[in-house]
């Protein structure tokens, strides 16, 4: 049903999940006011010089505490800096220290409430309440953790480190609403081995320090690097800046990492696989472009030779050609020339390239150009997040143009590729295998550019990597 019909339910029921916790911790600071100490960095500093190793272990069950704040990141992408400072700030982090709080002045109180701190917080009346609302927050947080995964997945194919995936649109108003049932199957299918190899959240708890911290040491140094590369910071002023997050990232990592033996593994294998993934699409990828540039044909000296000859039939109507490399002959028209002995009146290139930007505007959306009488090259641009519509693109394009636009009197030419793994140059042969797999794989074109399927003509050529 798309996420914002569900999102009308989440953000009431997230508000009263926070200040319920906040009140309950905000009740038993009342009555042990003395935990209020805990501000006080004596406290800190005592237990780790008293109790170094102890208190480098316990760093390990603080990353917990934490966790959630990485996710920010992600939402600062839909909503923007403002909403999340103003809801971490007056409604997150308040009622989160408060508590924690909440929980440390209990346990000052009743020592034995360290079997469950959480629970034992609340008053009778409170538990099988706080118990539903816990479920519900939980299933909430599930909820923006699959929502994150398709975005990302999604941005990942744009980005042309993925193969097309089935993306199904929720929303008419809203771009960013999508649906990957591929991807929500593999999330269930993954989620259900880790309940049956973890068995309990107690042992998960040290998959997911290593994850968390690994994430924040990896934000660190991309920041760094984006820093010092594009916006152009003074080494010194970069070393100034990163130097004490390293320090405590390397220290989080570090305290985790005594935690990959019991678990800690899962994330570090499955990030491996991932990264194996996506580098083998990507350098598939660019060998396979290779070997088509390889036997390319100029576009200008089709079009020059064309001209010259005169031998060509034209028939009646427009022909669309989707290529990656626009300056070439795409194969699906030098197929269509070869089996249909014609071309069409009206054909027009398409190139789409994904900027490294999130959205690009509607005046920065087409590029066009006029080639000869018969030949015509489009080039649209889609930021990461943009959802590509290309009929919608090529409207536009036939309005500046001047010309009719009438989609059931276009015909869309595609070329499939086949590739046929080979021993030689190269990637390694498991990796051209795990290419081949995924290429054979992949969704249609036409679902992933939004084009009527009886619209399309797909001519098929054979590669060999």
């Amino acid at each position: 049903h798309g996420t914002g019909t569900m999102g009308k339910f989440f953000g009431p029921l997230t508000l009263l999940w926070f200040l319920s916790i906040g009140g309950f911790g905000l009740w038993s600071i009342i009555q042990t006011p003395t935990v209020l100490a805990m501000v006080n960095p004596y406290w800190a500093y005592h237990f780790v010089v008293d109790q170094p190793f102890v208190a480098f272990l316990t760093m390990g069950a603080v990353i917990l505490t934490m966790t959630g704040g990485e996710a920010i990141y992600a939402d600062m992408g839909h909503f923007g800096r403002l909403p999340i400072r103003l809801a971490w700030f007056i409604i997150v982090l308040p009622c989160l220290l408060l508590n924690y709080a909440g929980q440390g002045a209990l346990l000052l109180r009743r020592p034995e409430a360290l079997e469950n701190p959480f629970y034992m917080l609340l008053p009778e009346w409170g538990l099988y309440p706080m118990i539903g609302l816990a479920t519900a927050a939980a299933v909430i947080a599930s909820q923006a953790v699959i929502t994150g995964v398709f975005s990302m997945v999604n941005q990942a194919i744009q980005l042309r480190y993925l193969p097309r995936l089935s993306v199904k649109h929720t929303s008419a108003e809203e771009r960013g609403q999508i649906y990957l049932p591929f991807i929500n199957w593999m999330l269930f299918i993954s989620v259900v081995i880790l309940i049956l190899l973890f068995e309990n959240s107690a042992r998960l708890a040290s998959a997911y320090g290593v994850a968390v911290t690994m994430t924040m040491l990896c934000g660190t140094i991309l920041i760094s690097i984006l820093a010092y590369g594009f916006w152009r910071w003074p080494i010194w002023k970069v070393v100034l800046f990163a130097t004490p997050f390293l320090i405590l990232d390397l220290v989080f990592v570090a305290s985790t990492s005594l935690k990959i033996a019991s678990g800690g593994w899962v994330p570090i294998l499955l990030g491996a696989a991932l990264f194996t993934i996506l580098m083998t699409w990507k350098d598939g990828r660019a060998l396979v472009l290779n070997r088509l540039e390889k036997d390319a044909l100029p576009i200008d000296l089709f079009i020059k030779s064309i001209s010259i000859g005169g031998g060509t039939k034209f028939v009646p109507g427009e022909a669309i050609f989707l290529t990656g490399t626009p300056t070439i002959v795409p194969h699906a028209m030098l197929h269509n020339i070869k089996h249909n002995k014609v071309l069409h009146e009206r054909n027009i290139l398409v190139t789409v390239i994904t900027r490294d930007i999130p959205f690009v505007g509607d005046e920065e959306r087409i590029k066009l150009e006029k080639l000869s009488e018969h030949f015509y090259r489009v080039t649209i641009y889609y930021g990461f997040k943009d959802q590509p519509n290309i009929p919608e693109a090529l409207q536009h394009a036939y309005a500046e143009w001047g010309f009719e636009y009438d989609l059931m009197q276009i015909s869309f030419f595609i070329s499939r590729e086949r590739i046929m793994h080979t021993v030689g140059e190269g990637m390694a042969p498991w990796r051209e295998k795990l290419f081949v797999s995924m290429q054979r794989n992949t969704s249609p074109v036409s679902d992933f550019y939004q084009i009527p399927t009886n619209r399309v003509v797909e001519l098929g050529s054979q590669i060999e990597m």
